[in-house]
């Protein structure tokens, strides 16, 4: 079989653990199990605003959520959840920003794609894409400064928003100051509505990678195996000083941009191809294969997560959403100095 390069495919992954897949795996499952919730309640009007689900791209969010370390710095993107949930966000979260809680992370401020906790590493995406890479890497500078030198930094992006200026400045800031970040582009082959025919000329996005002085490589984005090893490999090596290392993902989006966007544009073709593969099937195949679960196993993972987050739902609902009336409105960073001024 031949990937979308036409080069010959690689032998299958061994260096990966069954310990490593098999929580990468959950990790993916619950994801799924999230966003087909968030699918649902959006439809039945339960929340506002935009939904943006993975479906096609956990494996390769989840194996780079899985590479994280605590203390190291991360800067998801829209598709990211699987990722999101192994770096450490908890279900209920997902669905208090949903909601617009007055829990939430960003207790009702802002939108539900903009929501993290950087104090702690996990930095909120910005929808103009391009410029988390400049987020992660300027995160990790001011770090050594300080002279924590162990984190490393990682961040997503699409193939579109490598098209940007922000992109080109921060991966060209990123490599001359020799920064431990690892950045991911998935390549789900459209940046929106616009396919890879009219972003860019070059072969392969990871072509772009040795112009900068920064080591580039491609992976099977359906393929969570080969994802593991790739982004061990790359997350490694950012550890060790070899500085920015780039992982382009091949896939393709399985839904539409949005719950929202039919996907009409979307060649139909391309489903029919490796890239149109599901990669949760690819890797409970892999699991059953490799004689790492069974059906009765799966069976119970996949109930576990529909549990779980069934008991998130029911307890975000619970709790109250913002309200403008009441609140004293302002900056999330300066909350705290509202709360202060409000007890005075």
């Amino acid at each position: 079989m031949l990937d979308t390069l036409n080069r010959p495919r690689r032998e299958p992954v061994t260096s990966v653990s069954r310990e490593q897949f098999t929580n990468a795996f959950q990790w993916m499952l619950l994801s799924r199990a999230v966003e087909e919730k968030l699918a649902s309640l959006w439809r039945t009007g339960k929340i506002f605003g935009g939904v943006y689900l993975g479906k096609g791209q956990e494996a390769v969010s989840a194996a780079l959520g899985v590479m994280l370390k605590p203390g190291d710095i991360f800067g998801p993107l829209i598709r990211d959840q699987a990722g999101r949930l192994a770096f450490g966000e908890l279900p209920i979260d997902v669905f208090r920003v949903h909601f617009g809680s007055q829990t939430g992370f960003s207790r009702g401020r802002d939108g539900n794609v903009h929501r993290g906790r950087p104090a702690e590493g996990y930095h909120a995406m910005i929808s103009h894409l391009g410029s988390l890479i400049s987020v992660v890497a300027g995160a990790l500078l001011a770090r050594r400064f300080k002279g924590d030198t162990a984190a490393i930094g990682a961040t997503t992006i699409g193939d579109g928003g490598t098209s940007t200026g922000a992109f080109h400045e921060a991966v060209n800031m990123a490599a001359v100051e020799k920064l431990p970040l690892v950045i991911v582009v998935v390549n789900n082959q459209y940046a929106f509505s616009t396919p890879n025919t009219r972003q860019f000329a070059c072969q392969d996005l990871a072509d772009r990678a040795a112009g900068y002085g920064v080591e580039g490589q491609s992976v099977d984005g359906t393929d969570l195996a080969d994802c593991l090893e790739t982004l061990g490999r790359a997350t490694e090596r950012a550890r060790a000083g070899y500085g920015p290392q780039m992982v382009v993902a091949n896939c393709l989006r399985l839904t539409g941009h949005a719950e929202h966007d039919d996907a009409f544009y979307v060649d139909k073709g391309l489903h029919q191809t490796p890239l149109g593969r599901d990669c949760l099937k690819v890797a409970q195949e892999y699991l059953l294969e490799s004689q790492w679960a069974n059906q009765k196993t799966l069976a119970a993972w996949r109930k576990a997560a529909k549990t779980q987050v069934e008991e998130a739902v029911a307890d975000a609902q619970r709790e109250p959403l913002a309200d403008p009336g009441t609140e004293t409105w302002c900056p999330y960073a300066t909350a705290k100095i509202a709360d202060a001024l409000l007890v005075r």
